[in-house]
């Protein structure tokens, strides 16, 4: 803003201004290439907006929270994404080659619930806290989530994870195991190079 403003006042017409137009010009480019020299760039993460937005809208899906009886709270809704993203996040793993992809979208993760903690009105102390117990709790199911589908293990930690512990119905428990073994199926029938590019998620129930 000031350095427009000085422009502004250095750039006049000829009959206010002492110097000639000619003298001003190189000045002007000094303080234009100063923007540009300091002006942020676009942040990298941002070309997997499009997945993160996809991995959010997934976990989101009605059927989750009513045929799979998972929690529709805070701590239900966290419990999907991350659930979500561990399956996406597998993936990429497939590919070393676009590890950068699955770090930019953890990253995305970190950044948009460090905002929603703040919306909802936390300070940068305890912020700071509960995003490293949510980057620990996402590390945690990356681990846990490798389990084979339809083993006692992943059903194990189904329940430990989305549950808390406490053992839903069958029939919810049953939901949640197959529609995580199809989302793992379509995953695996996309390229990665496609997935990391996608705005929606192969097999993704409404």
């Amino acid at each position: 803003m000031w350095a427009d403003e000085a422009c502004w006042k250095l750039t006049g017409t000829e009959a206010s201004s002492p110097f000639p137009p000619r003298a001003i010009a190189p000045k002007r480019r000094v303080m234009i290439s100063l923007r540009k020299l300091f002006r942020p760039g676009p942040d990298p993460r941002e070309v997997r907006r499009p997945l993160w937005n996809a991995v959010v809208a997934a976990a989101r899906a009605p059927h989750w929270y009513e045929a799979g009886g998972v929690p529709d709270t805070l701590d239900g809704r966290f419990d999907m994404v991350s659930l979500v993203l561990a399956l996406v996040l597998h993936r990429i793993d497939d590919d070393p080659g676009q590890t950068l992809a699955g770090v930019q979208l953890t990253e995305l993760f970190v950044s948009d619930m460090d905002g929603q903690m703040r919306q909802i009105g936390f300070g940068d102390m305890v912020v700071g806290k509960q995003v490293g117990r949510m980057v620990g709790a996402l590390g945690g199911r990356l681990g846990a989530y490798r389990a084979p589908d339809g083993s006692d293990e992943l059903r194990a930690a189904l329940v430990r994870n989305l549950w808390r512990g406490k053992a839903p119905a069958d029939a919810a428990l049953d939901h949640v195991a197959n529609e995580v073994a199809a989302l793992r199926a379509a995953l695996a029938a996309l390229p990665v190079e496609a997935l990391i590019a996608a705005d929606s998620l192969p097999g993704a129930s409404a």
